[in-house]
């Protein structure tokens, strides 16, 4: 699978999905919260199989010589 997450989506990813897993953990929001392990993964591979359909991709386009 081609990796398809940017920088900032990847950040944002790790960013929120640690958000969500740390609520979880505390107790402030419910066990849904330990979905955010599914965007901290998708952060760390930089790979998202949801775009994968949709053929969407957040990286940066390579720049050409010319």
């Amino acid at each position: 699978m081609p990796v398809n997450v940017g920088t900032i989506d990847r950040a944002v990813r790790l960013l929120a999905g640690a958000a969500l897993v740390g609520l979880a953990a505390t107790g402030h929001i419910g066990a849904w919260g330990y979905l955010g392990l599914l965007f901290v993964g998708t952060g760390l591979a930089g790979r998202c199989p949801a775009y994968l359909p949709f053929g969407l991709s957040t990286c940066a386009k390579p720049q050409t010589g010319g």
